[in-house]
């Protein structure tokens, strides 16, 4: 399978990522999968206890997510450290994986060993965002040195607004129609050695933990879609912004399923000029010149895989794949196999990007560059705040759930659905977060503090799955988004990502269609 190769590690750099991927993957992951065996055997209240404490992965404080206001001549320099904040969560996390012998003979062992180490790199880190910012003559925001300190994080702590956690039924959402949300919960990812879910052996992964270590997906990451009620999503992201009033008309950009092979385990919105920013693969369709040394004049003069050639927009998202042992092209590298994202990359037999408009009143064009990000890479430990996109099957598609994957019947195909902001500020076409210059559409689908609506990107891709079957509380040849290794892998981390590069007099076509009711592509 192909992929973008414009900049890649070194070969000796490689080598030693596939090492460290290797212990990673080896005998820790064996002690760590064993912990969750223990940790749900009946009648066992002192296992449970014991293994209650054990620490599953790491939760830092998100700092790009508290810095609001920085300026445009310090964001480069920013940028690139968030990334650094990254990858170092990523490298105490692979050594979280590979210590598990050792934690078990030294209680200290994670907090001397790991997270007091991983806090001094984060405070040299933070202490150069500020300096970052106020070189330019802007203002750091107050202790930001506090977000340095990362915790360890139980497999079945709870997610808050804000909090670590694996259990998403959030403030009294259950968001997959009465399933027990507790995420990280008899998480059996390796409870019967002898059981090799699907043959899974991963070049050093342990029999039972499909090949990454016990990185996850586990039993309790997927539910049955007729065991969803229908229309039982209730959950305050991806409200769809169209209705019977308002603007409702349509364009669709069809712009295939990534027939080229573009990948790459960068992210031009998040980390800039910096290879391998996203920790994880991402597929692309439309622009082809998707990397993260992209400029926005390099936008501007690629390549389109839409049949609208002037529409250049870059589509985006983590790569779904079936964990079956199958050594894909990325197995060595950072971003694949280096960091747990193993398996079979499947490709959308549909991917369907549908622009819809606000049932309020008239949309107004997006500004040309405009970046937006739904969904958190990062919501197993940050919380829900961001947290978006949804699962399904075809033929079921009013059953929708977020901290679940499913499991659909045959002859039915799952889905993943993205609806992206479409509120915007009249004015930035990024923010220092990422975040803050647009918004989701408020239950009645108009935009609050000023905003203006635009028109609502809503992705929908199928995948034909096999489906995966739980045997004595183990799933076997399970599926799963791409994801930061210390996210193992949860369903609630799923995401997607946008640029628009459509030319003026299209993106006019994309307004007038919607606003005068018209369907149009």
């Amino acid at each position: 399978m192909g992929r973008n190769t414009r900049k890649r590690r070194t070969p000796l750099a490689t080598k030693a990522i596939a090492a460290s991927a290797a212990l990673a993957l080896g005998g820790g992951g064996l002690i760590w999968a064993n912990f969750y065996a223990s940790a749900h055997e009946e009648n066992s209240a002192n296992q449970t206890k014991s293994a209650g404490a054990q620490i599953a992965t790491i939760q830092c404080p998100d700092v790009g997510q508290k810095l609001t206001d920085v300026p445009d001549g310090a964001r480069q320099g920013v940028d690139k450290e968030l990334a650094n904040l990254d990858k170092q969560i990523s490298e105490a996390y692979t050594r979280l994986a590979s210590t598990r012998q050792a934690q078990a003979g030294d209680a200290g062992f994670v907090d001397n060993a790991i997270l007091g180490p991983l806090k001094s790199k984060r405070t040299a880190v933070i202490d150069r965002i500020g300096i970052n910012i106020r070189r330019v003559g802007g203002k750091a925001p107050a202790n930001l040195e506090q977000l340095a300190s990362c915790q360890g994080m139980a497999a079945d702590a709870n997610t808050n607004d804000g909090q670590a956690g694996g259990g998403q039924n959030n403030d009294g959402q259950n968001n997959d129609g009465g399933q027990n949300n507790d995420g990280g919960q008899n998480n059996n990812g390796g409870q019967d050695q002898g059981q090799d879910n699907g043959g899974q052996d991963q070049g050093g992964g342990q029999a039972g933990d499909n090949g990454n270590g016990a990185a996850g997906p586990f039993a309790d990451d997927f539910v049955n879609i007729n065991d969803v009620q229908p229309n039982s999503r209730n959950f305050p992201n991806g409200l769809a912004a169209n209705g019977d009033s308002g603007s409702t008309g349509t364009f669709t950009a069809k712009c295939g399923v990534n027939e080229n092979n573009l990948f790459n385990s960068d992210n031009l919105i998040v980390a800039p000029g910096v290879d391998n920013g996203a920790h994880h693969t991402h597929d692309y369709v439309g622009n082809q010149n998707n990397d993260a040394f992209s400029s926005d004049q390099d936008l501007a003069n690629a390549g389109t895989s839409c049949q609208n050639q002037a529409d250049k927009s870059t589509y985006y998202w983590p790569v779904l794949r079936l964990q079956d042992g199958t050594q894909e092209f990325d197995a060595g590298d950072l971003g694949g196999g280096g960091e747990g994202n193993v398996g079979k990359i499947l490709k959308a037999s549909e991917a369907d990007m549908k622009f819809v408009g606000n049932k309020q009143g008239d949309v107004v064009a997006m500004p040309k560059f405009l970046r937006i990000i739904t969904g958190d890479a990062k919501a197993f430990t940050n919380g829900l705040k961001n947290a978006n996109t949804s699962f399904s099957c075809t033929g079921f598609e009013d059953r929708q759930v977020t901290d679940k994957y499913v499991i659909c019947p045959e002859g039915s195909q799952v889905v993943r659905t993205s609806n992206f902001q479409s509120c915007w500020d009249g004015q930035n076409i990024d923010s220092a977060n990422h975040r803050d210059h647009v918004a989701f559409v408020q239950q009645d689908g108009s935009c609050a503090n000023g905003f203006k609506a635009i028109p609502q990107l809503q992705v929908r891709l199928v995948y034909d799955v096999p489906a995966p079957t739980i045997e004595n509380g183990q799933v076997k040849a399970p599926y799963a988004v791409d994801g930061f290794p210390e996210q193992l892998h949860k369903p609630i981390t799923d995401h997607n990502d946008f640029i628009n590069v459509m030319d003026e007099d299209l993106m006019n076509k994309v307004v007038q269609c919607i606003n005068s009711g018209q369907n149009c592509e």
